[in-house]
């Protein structure tokens, strides 16, 4: 019983450093209320910013994308409780993001900026609505199992893990990634587009776009016809574009 409540407790602290995290990402791309942002006040040669900056991309992305694959839980399930594997996935990639927020290195430099109150207004309610549907689309898809806690609650229970059924919830009816769409808007809707700013939002776009690819592989052996029908009609990230998709696909097999 001592080391069931472990594993809970263990899976609650990693949730709230994951909660605490979101909220501070963001303020740091949003630039407001954080000693620290996205867009600060640049300090060092553009060479060492640059290289620092794409050196924490990468970490973050290594890290979320093996730790993800099913071959890597395999074998770290033999090192770290299974019902705790999810909430130490969760806790890894929070420390990483608190890495990059930490050692950032701002570059300045605009590409553009938006004048217009109106249309400033309009980028930041997009910024808002993204990470708005970023959090919708994890409730839908089931938000305490996707970030560990309904594992470690089950475990504490002395209850089997079961996985959830597939579904498609809202949003997931319109496009396959909902989650992911969100992050493009929180990415790249701002007033002022810097040269930092737009280093963040090409590289992390280029490696969600990657990360799709492998992340529907894995759902196709896990899930098998359900998902492959899924793919066939619903679009990927842009909703109603799944008939174009398919007449592209016919011009090019003719």
């Amino acid at each position: 019983m001592i080391r069931r409540i472990a594993v809970f407790a263990y899976g609650v602290v990693s949730y709230a450093i994951f909660f605490a995290t979101f909220l501070y990402a963001i303020a740091f791309i949003g630039n407001f209320g954080v000693p620290k942002t996205l867009d600060g006040v640049p300090r060092d040669p553009l060479i060492v910013a640059l290289a620092v900056n794409l050196g924490l991309l990468a970490l973050f992305a290594v890290q979320h994308s093996v730790m993800a694959r099913p071959w890597f839980k395999e074998r770290w399930t033999r090192i770290v409780p299974p019902a705790a594997e999810r909430s130490t996935y969760v806790l890894l990639s929070s420390l990483a993001l608190i890495l990059l927020f930490w050692q950032w290195r701002p570059m300045g430099g605009v590409v553009w900026s938006v004048e217009s109150t109106a249309a400033r207004n309009v980028l930041l309610a997009l910024f808002a609505f993204g990470w708005a549907l970023v959090l919708v689309a994890t409730f839908l898809i089931n938000h305490f199992d996707l970030f560990g806690l309904r594992q470690v609650w089950l475990h504490l229970r002395n209850k089997p893990y079961t996985a959830l059924p597939f579904g498609t919830p809202g949003p997931y009816r319109l496009v396959r990634h909902p989650l992911y769409v969100g992050w493009f808007f929180a990415f790249w809707m701002t007033p002022t587009m810097t040269a930092t700013h737009l280093l963040f939002a090409v590289m992390t776009t280029a490696y969600i776009l990657v990360a799709i690819q492998f992340e529907e592989r894995d759902l196709v052996r896990s899930l098998g016809r359900d998902y492959e029908e899924y793919r066939q009609r619903v679009p990927m990230l842009v909703p109603f574009t799944k008939k174009r998709e398919e007449r592209n696909a016919g011009v090019l097999a003719g």
